[in-house]
């Protein structure tokens, strides 16, 4: 099977990088479960040598990630936060970086708790107002680090603008496109230099797998990212990288399911009576809606809301029976959880109430169940608030 040059994203998350096994015709390809490669001869060998610079099962879904997002190659990590400390390697000491005020709990742990300690520094805006990122600007800063949609916050960062904004000081503009997914945004068609992604969400869909990838543009930085994952040696593995690769083949059927549960749960809490207010980029309410019909393909399946209080939190949270509580987020199961107390916790609590992440703040990863069941569940849940 050869992919068509012109082929289309559903068709790219199928076949890319997966070529019938040459041993066999296998169509899924094999998990390559080996630590070592028998070698010709001394020097001759069959493009593989040790596991953990190579293994053809993870060489796979980095050449279908890579196509997925528009890169010029990718590389697969063991967790979301190693591909992220991965990229953070670029930078030396005395570097600066500006990065998205809302950026997840473990980035910005990663940031101020460890890289910090080797003099670079860190400079959190909204990068929602571009103004305010061009005045974070100085002239140490090498890396403009978005997240968008937020996490929990769903706000949203104009990518195009950005990275023109990024490129004019040149700074790499680094994407982190886990909330979204690359089915609903397309970073590097934007401009981006590196995406980012926890393969964990979206990516994997189904709960069963933790890993991380970058995707790079540039060939600097595509040698530096290669060199990097051999050299400290945090890869994924070939059962995880078969995981991931099962689930790209699914991701466009998942996000379109995923999207219209995003938006209906929106609308749903939207007009109960007990929910002070809801995040979502599907609503007009959201003061970036303009922009995430111009940017994003559907609005994601990522809710957060306001119940007022940690009580009235609690409450919820302990009263869903078909929702699970529990961390993460992009699985067929719809997820509900509580940043405050579970992915933001590392965050400073001052730093939380400046974010709005409150302690009556839920957020809700939606699923692909029936929306009616979803509904359902929340309005009985909703009862006991």
């Amino acid at each position: 099977m050869k992919l068509p040059s012109n082929a289309r994203f559903s068709t790219i998350c199928l076949h890319a990088g997966q070529e019938p096994d040459p041993a066999t015709g296998a169509i899924v390809i094999p998990i390559y479960q080996t630590s070592t490669y028998v070698q010709d001869e001394l020097g001759r060998h069959k493009g593989f040598e040790y596991g953990r610079t190579h293994n053809p099962t993870r060489l796979a879904l980095e050449k279908n990630l890579a196509a997925i997002e528009g890169g010029k190659a990718a590389f697969a990590f063991a967790s979301g936060m190693a591909a992220i400390g991965a990229i953070a390697t670029m930078l030396q000491s005395g570097d600066h970086v500006v990065v998205s005020d809302n950026v997840y709990g473990g980035t910005y742990r990663l940031f101020e708790q460890v890289l910090s300690r080797y003099q670079i520094s860190f400079s959190y805006v909204e990068t929602s107002n571009l103004d305010a990122v061009e005045r974070a600007m100085t002239p140490r800063t090498r890396m403009l680090f978005v997240e968008t949609p937020t996490n929990p916050m769903l706000a949203l960062t104009d990518l195009r603008a950005a990275a023109d904004l990024a490129h004019g000081h040149a700074v790499r503009l680094v994407v982190d496109n886990t909330f979204a997914s690359p089915y609903v945004q397309r970073p590097i068609d934007l401009g981006a230099d590196i995406v980012a992604h926890s393969t964990t969400k979206y990516l994997n869909g189904h709960s069963d797998s933790v890993g991380g990838i970058a995707i790079a543009t540039r060939d600097d930085d595509i040698e530096w990212l290669k060199f990097v994952q051999n050299a400290e040696g945090a890869i994924l593995g070939p059962f995880d990288s078969w995981l991931v690769l099962r689930g790209t083949k699914t991701l466009t059927l998942r996000m379109q399911q995923q999207n219209a549960n995003g938006l209906a749960l929106a609308q749903f809490l939207a007009a109960h009576a007990k929910v002070r207010h809801v995040y979502y980029p599907g609503l007009p309410s959201h003061p970036q809606h303009e922009l995430a019909k111009r940017q994003m393909r559907g609005f994601g399946g990522m809710v957060a809301f306001e119940l007022g209080s940690l009580d009235a939190a609690r409450r919820l949270l302990n009263s869903v029976r078909l929702i699970a509580l529990a961390e993460s987020l992009g699985g067929v199961e719809t997820l509900i959880s509580h940043p405050a107390t579970m992915s933001h916790a590392s965050v400073p609590a001052e730093r939380r109430a400046a974010l709005g992440i409150t302690d009556g703040l839920v957020r809700i990863s939606a699923g692909i169940e029936d929306i009616e069941d979803l509904q359902e569940d929340l309005a009985q849940a909703l009862d006991r608030v």
